[in-house]
């Protein structure tokens, strides 16, 4: 006999479960709803970035316009160089920084026969080789100047307004390390019986590395020896806070430079030579040279060689090297250098009256031509802007 309230009751509670699964389905559906389309829209927004930085990477330029310009007059004695977004000016007289519209941020006067300078960053060093002052600024104005006691050979400073200075003394060479006000911190002697003469040194942007580079005579050979000396607390316990060290047989190493706290590269005569480590840089790889090199020029990742080229339509070669070591790319160009930058992807070729421009993978991305004489050009924030100056004035150039 059947129950017609127990089964009422059963169909109305089938009903309602029916009900409360298929809710969840629709929940369950809609969460999958939203999930597939935001994978979708995420998709093809790198899908357009991909196909627009691909566009941008391939994109080739072929004229360039003047957006900015600024009048300024440039002095014919004046050496210039980029320094941290300013431009900085210095002769035998003193020195200038101002800004990219012409205004003077700050002068320095001195007498200097023949003025050395060096810049990390947005700190400089100006000196006199054969003096005994060095004068140590930033992009607001002078941190302080260091007066030496015996004459100067070679320096270099870190991005803290620590400067290594190589002191001669006849038989026996000092290296020192000043602050930026003229205290000494570090000084060690050096003679060439024990070590040899300090050809070159340079310092880490940290200022707690720094690498010499000798020269001697051993058994009547000439070698050299690429050193490093460790000023923070891995290198207090060592004799003269030296850390490791390299020997190279029959030949010259006029060339070594920090790029960052922990990769240096040396040039010699015959090789080119990689280092790294922050504590104790250590050789990471090592290239033979079988032509002489014209010119050396470097930026924060790219080490760029400059040969004479063996092949009949070009003049030139440039190897590109990234800084671990690795030969990226060789590129041939045929115009007389004034100057090689590397800005990030870029490789900037220029004179006073020519520009090329290629990606570190070879490809011409610019080739052409300055309206004015240049004297120097400096890449902006912008791939596509670069700054030039000229004797009188300062332009702002869009690549179209």
């Amino acid at each position: 006999m059947v129950n017609v309230r127990e089964y009422l009751r059963r169909k109305r509670e089938n009903k309602e479960d029916s009900g409360r699964i298929s809710y969840r389905e629709k929940i369950k559906s809609h969460k999958f709803t939203v999930v597939y389309r935001t994978l979708l829209v995420v998709i093809l927004i790198a899908a357009i970035g991909a196909a627009l930085y691909y566009q941008w990477k391939n994109k080739v330029y072929t004229e360039n316009m003047v957006v900015f310009s600024t009048e300024v007059h440039i002095t014919q004695d004046s050496t210039l160089i980029p320094f941290a977004g300013y431009l900085l000016t210095y002769s035998k007289d003193g020195a200038g920084c101002m800004d990219i519209k012409g205004n003077a941020v700050w002068n320095q006067t001195f007498e200097m026969q023949n003025p050395i300078v060096d810049v990390c960053q947005n700190v400089v060093a100006i000196g006199d080789y054969n003096g005994r002052v060095i004068y140590v600024m930033n992009t607001s104005g002078i941190m302080g100047s260091i007066t030496t006691n015996r004459p100067i050979r070679d320096f270099c400073v870190a991005s803290n307004g620590v400067v290594a200075v190589v002191l001669d003394d006849n038989d026996v060479t000092q290296i020192c390390l000043y602050d930026s006000q003229g205290e000494e911190l570090v000084t060690f002697r050096t003679t060439m019986k024990d070590s040899g003469y300090p050809v070159n040194v340079s310092i880490s942007p940290s200022g707690e590395l720094a690498c010499v580079s000798y020269l001697f005579v051993d058994s009547g050979q000439m070698k050299s020896s690429v050193a490093f000396y460790n000023f923070g607390p891995v290198g207090k316990n060592n004799v003269n806070n030296y850390v490791s060290g390299y020997d190279y047989q029959n030949s010259i190493v006029p060339f070594t430079r920090f790029l960052d706290d922990k990769s240096v590269f040396a040039v010699s005569d015959d090789r080119v030579m990689f280092f790294s480590g922050a504590q104790k840089p250590l050789s990471v790889a090592e290239k033979l040279l079988d032509d002489n090199v014209q010119g050396v020029y470097y930026g924060s990742e790219y080490i760029g060689l400059v040969f004479n080229s063996t092949q009949s339509t070009n003049r030139y070669r440039l190897d590109l090297y990234h800084k671990s070591g690795e030969l990226r790319q060789s590129i041939e160009f045929d115009i007389d250098f004034q100057d090689i930058l590397f800005n990030n992807d870029q490789v900037i070729i220029y004179n006073e009256s020519e520009c090329r421009i290629y990606n570190t993978n070879g490809a011409e991305k610019y080739s052409g031509s300055f309206s004015k004489s240049v004297l120097l050009l400096i890449p902006q924030n912008s791939m596509r802007r670069y700054m030039i100056v000229t004797p009188d004035s300062i332009d702002t150039i869009e690549l179209k």
